[in-house]
Protein backbone atom coordinates (compact mmCIF):
# COMPACT_ATOMS: atom_id res chain seq x y z
CA UNK A 1 0.00 0.00 0.00
CA UNK A 2 1.23 3.49 -1.23
CA UNK A 3 1.57 6.37 1.52
CA UNK A 4 -0.66 9.05 0.92
CA UNK A 5 -0.34 12.77 1.95
CA UNK A 6 -3.53 13.72 4.07
CA UNK A 7 -5.78 16.26 2.15
CA UNK A 8 -5.92 19.41 3.27
CA UNK A 9 -9.54 18.81 4.70
CA UNK A 10 -7.75 16.09 7.20
CA UNK A 11 -5.21 18.51 7.98
CA UNK A 12 -7.87 21.03 9.06
CA UNK A 13 -9.79 18.61 10.79
CA UNK A 14 -6.93 16.96 12.98
CA UNK A 15 -5.32 18.34 16.31
CA UNK A 16 -2.23 20.29 14.41
CA UNK A 17 -4.87 21.49 12.31
CA UNK A 18 -6.55 22.96 15.12
CA UNK A 19 -3.12 24.16 16.30
CA UNK A 20 -1.52 25.64 13.48
CA UNK A 21 -4.75 26.47 11.68
CA UNK A 22 -4.84 27.07 7.87
CA UNK A 23 -1.10 27.13 7.59
CA UNK A 24 -0.57 23.72 7.57
CA UNK A 25 -3.11 23.43 4.80
CA UNK A 26 -0.49 25.37 2.31
CA UNK A 27 0.66 23.44 -0.49
CA UNK A 28 4.04 24.89 -0.07
CA UNK A 29 4.36 22.30 2.79
CA UNK A 30 3.87 19.41 1.09
CA UNK A 31 5.21 19.90 -2.54
CA UNK A 32 8.38 18.68 -3.81
CA UNK A 33 10.19 21.79 -5.11
CA UNK A 34 13.64 22.36 -5.29
CA UNK A 35 13.67 25.19 -2.53
CA UNK A 36 10.97 23.94 -0.65
CA UNK A 37 12.69 20.29 -0.06
CA UNK A 38 15.86 22.00 0.28
CA UNK A 39 14.92 23.90 3.17
CA UNK A 40 13.23 20.90 4.73
CA UNK A 41 16.15 18.81 4.64
CA UNK A 42 18.79 22.02 5.95
CA UNK A 43 16.17 22.49 9.29
CA UNK A 44 15.81 18.86 9.76
CA UNK A 45 19.84 18.21 9.49
CA UNK A 46 20.25 21.37 11.62
CA UNK A 47 17.52 20.18 14.63
CA UNK A 48 18.91 16.80 14.06
CA UNK A 49 21.87 17.96 15.39
CA UNK A 50 21.47 20.79 17.45
CA UNK A 51 19.01 18.54 20.38
CA UNK A 52 18.87 15.08 21.50
CA UNK A 53 15.21 15.19 22.18
CA UNK A 54 12.20 16.84 20.47
CA UNK A 55 14.18 17.34 17.21
CA UNK A 56 11.09 16.18 15.34
CA UNK A 57 8.67 19.22 16.93
CA UNK A 58 11.21 21.86 16.39
CA UNK A 59 11.59 21.15 12.65
CA UNK A 60 8.36 20.28 12.20
CA UNK A 61 7.27 23.91 13.70
CA UNK A 62 10.03 25.47 11.53
CA UNK A 63 9.63 24.24 8.41
CA UNK A 64 5.78 25.96 8.99
CA UNK A 65 7.27 29.42 9.51
CA UNK A 66 9.68 28.72 6.75
CA UNK A 67 7.44 27.56 4.49
CA UNK A 68 9.36 24.32 4.11
CA UNK A 69 8.80 20.69 3.17
CA UNK A 70 7.42 19.36 6.70
CA UNK A 71 8.01 15.59 5.71
CA UNK A 72 11.68 16.37 4.42
CA UNK A 73 12.12 18.13 7.42
CA UNK A 74 11.06 15.66 9.72
CA UNK A 75 13.11 13.34 8.27
CA UNK A 76 15.98 14.77 7.98
CA UNK A 77 16.29 14.48 11.83
CA UNK A 78 17.14 11.04 11.44
CA UNK A 79 20.19 12.15 10.97
CA UNK A 80 21.40 11.21 14.17
CA UNK A 81 19.38 7.86 15.14
CA UNK A 82 20.28 5.11 17.32
CA UNK A 83 23.19 3.53 15.16
CA UNK A 84 24.86 7.18 14.56
CA UNK A 85 24.45 8.62 17.67
CA UNK A 86 27.27 7.62 19.53
CA UNK A 87 29.95 8.20 16.96
CA UNK A 88 28.52 12.07 16.09
CA UNK A 89 28.28 12.51 19.62
CA UNK A 90 31.63 12.02 20.31
CA UNK A 91 33.04 13.23 17.06
CA UNK A 92 31.22 16.88 18.19
CA UNK A 93 32.90 16.42 21.70
CA UNK A 94 36.36 16.39 19.94
CA UNK A 95 35.75 19.18 17.57
CA UNK A 96 34.08 20.89 20.52
CA UNK A 97 37.10 20.36 22.64
CA UNK A 98 39.52 21.32 19.90
CA UNK A 99 37.41 24.81 19.14
CA UNK A 100 37.63 25.13 22.66
CA UNK A 101 40.98 24.73 23.13
CA UNK A 102 40.30 21.74 25.79
CA UNK A 103 41.20 18.41 25.80
CA UNK A 104 40.38 16.81 28.86
CA UNK A 105 41.74 13.62 29.77
CA UNK A 106 40.41 10.25 30.49
CA UNK A 107 39.76 10.76 33.95
CA UNK A 108 38.49 13.97 33.51
CA UNK A 109 36.12 12.79 31.00
CA UNK A 110 35.14 9.50 33.38
CA UNK A 111 34.73 12.12 35.87
CA UNK A 112 32.24 14.20 34.03
CA UNK A 113 30.26 11.83 33.15
CA UNK A 114 29.90 10.35 36.99
CA UNK A 115 28.85 13.37 37.65
CA UNK A 116 26.15 13.86 35.06
CA UNK A 117 24.50 10.87 36.67
CA UNK A 118 23.88 12.61 40.15
CA UNK A 119 21.38 14.61 39.71
CA UNK A 120 23.46 17.84 41.51
CA UNK A 121 26.30 17.60 39.30
CA UNK A 122 24.96 18.47 36.30
CA UNK A 123 27.04 21.88 36.44
CA UNK A 124 30.14 19.99 36.72
CA UNK A 125 29.15 17.74 33.58
CA UNK A 126 28.72 21.09 31.59
CA UNK A 127 32.23 21.99 32.85
CA UNK A 128 33.72 18.77 31.81
CA UNK A 129 32.07 17.32 28.51
CA UNK A 130 28.99 19.47 28.17
CA UNK A 131 30.82 22.84 26.94
CA UNK A 132 33.02 20.97 24.22
CA UNK A 133 30.31 18.74 23.31
CA UNK A 134 27.55 21.61 22.63
CA UNK A 135 29.47 23.98 20.91
CA UNK A 136 30.48 21.08 18.32
CA UNK A 137 26.78 19.94 17.89
CA UNK A 138 26.09 23.81 17.13
CA UNK A 139 29.29 23.89 14.64
CA UNK A 140 27.74 20.51 13.31
CA UNK A 141 23.99 21.70 13.19
CA UNK A 142 25.29 25.22 11.48
CA UNK A 143 27.91 23.61 9.09
CA UNK A 144 25.58 20.77 8.69
CA UNK A 145 22.49 22.57 7.48
CA UNK A 146 24.08 24.80 5.19
CA UNK A 147 25.79 21.67 3.29
CA UNK A 148 22.51 20.48 3.20
CA UNK A 149 20.55 23.53 1.74
CA UNK A 150 23.02 23.90 -0.96
CA UNK A 151 23.80 20.30 -1.31
CA UNK A 152 20.55 19.91 -2.34
CA UNK A 153 20.08 22.23 -4.41
CA UNK A 154 22.97 21.38 -6.64
CA UNK A 155 21.94 17.89 -6.86
CA UNK A 156 18.48 18.99 -8.02
CA UNK A 157 19.54 21.52 -10.28
CA UNK A 158 22.12 18.66 -11.89
CA UNK A 159 19.15 15.94 -11.84
CA UNK A 160 17.43 18.39 -13.82
CA UNK A 161 19.78 19.20 -16.24
CA UNK A 162 21.04 15.55 -16.88
CA UNK A 163 17.23 14.66 -17.42
CA UNK A 164 16.67 17.52 -20.07
CA UNK A 165 19.92 16.42 -21.75
CA UNK A 166 18.84 12.98 -22.28
CA UNK A 167 15.65 14.46 -23.25
CA UNK A 168 17.29 16.23 -26.03
CA UNK A 169 19.48 13.60 -27.12
CA UNK A 170 16.09 11.24 -27.19
CA UNK A 171 14.13 13.76 -29.22
CA UNK A 172 17.37 14.21 -31.31
CA UNK A 173 17.83 10.46 -32.16
CA UNK A 174 13.93 10.18 -33.45
CA UNK A 175 14.05 12.74 -35.82
CA UNK A 176 17.40 11.25 -36.84
CA UNK A 177 15.23 7.83 -37.46
CA UNK A 178 12.52 9.52 -39.15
Amino acid sequence: MAFRAPTPEQIRSGQLGRLFGPRLADSKLWTRRRRSVALGVAVGVFFGFLIPLGQFLFAGALAILLRANVPTALVSTLVTNPFTFGPVYYAAYLVGSWVLGSAPSEAEVHGALAAAEAASGWLHWFDGVGAPLITGLALFACIGSALAYFGVRWLWKFAVLRRRRRQRVARAAKRALA
